[in-house]
């Protein structure tokens, strides 16, 4: 996302409400900026939770390096962590529609009893193609080779993606679902786990850039 632009001053809270380099990306309201808007109409509540605590809050989680630069993470409401790592959806979303096969994707957190939730992507493919095992290793592999082990994907299912009116992606149906699926120790028609691939063994996989 850059640096903010002169006159602007953008601070990153974390979950106490304490400025880092890290946190909900919000803009301090003791020298009101200028352009932001006064409120939402006939919403005072809604209002009310944007302005709260001194600040207006965007609702979107980023970081910050050394030189001032600030990175996009996510929503806050979609951003999940998997054994204490923060997984950031809109990252391994992007990276899994560079596949040519992916047509859209989206990622959410399966309940899993060892490291809390792991990441869990719904992927609509392009041209009719098959949506079978094969097609899973293919992305299994695929994301090994650009995501470090923390972040990659851990489960797949093939199915069409919940969406608004305007076409956004319903993640919240997709996040609920996951809980119910697994409460229930249930899976998808068309749902694959990393852990039953053998392939995906670290001696047996491929050289890093082979089939790209």
């Amino acid at each position: 996302m850059g640096r903010p632009l002169p006159g602007y001053r953008v601070v990153l809270l974390d979950g106490a409400g304490e400025s880092g380099d890290e946190g909900e990306i919000a803009l301090p309201l003791d020298a009101r900026p200028l352009g932001l808007m006064a409120g939402y109409q006939d919403d005072d509540p809604h209002a009310a939770g944007a302005m709260a605590g001194g600040h207006y809050h965007t609702g979107d989680v980023a970081q910050r390096d050394g030189d001032g630069y600030i990175t996009y993470v996510g929503r806050a409401d979609d951003v999940f962590k998997s054994s204490d790592y923060r997984i950031s959806p809109f990252e391994l979303e992007s990276t899994l529609v560079e596949h040519p096969l992916v047509a859209e994707a989206a990622v959410v957190p399966s309940p899993d009893p060892l490291r809390l939730a792991v990441p869990k992507a719904f992927c609509v493919l392009r041209g009719g193609a098959p949506t079978t095992r094969e097609t899973a290793l293919e992305l299994f592999r695929f994301i090994a080779r650009r995501l470090p082990p923390y972040k990659r994907v851990r489960r797949l299912e093939f199915a069409e993606l919940p969406k608004t009116i305007s076409g956004k992606i319903r993640r919240v149906e997709l996040r609920a679902l996951e809980a119910r699926r697994r409460a229930a120790d249930e899976r998808g028609a068309a749902e694959f786990w990393e852990q039953d691939f053998p392939e995906l063994r670290p001696d047996r996989q491929p050289p890093a850039g082979d089939g790209d």
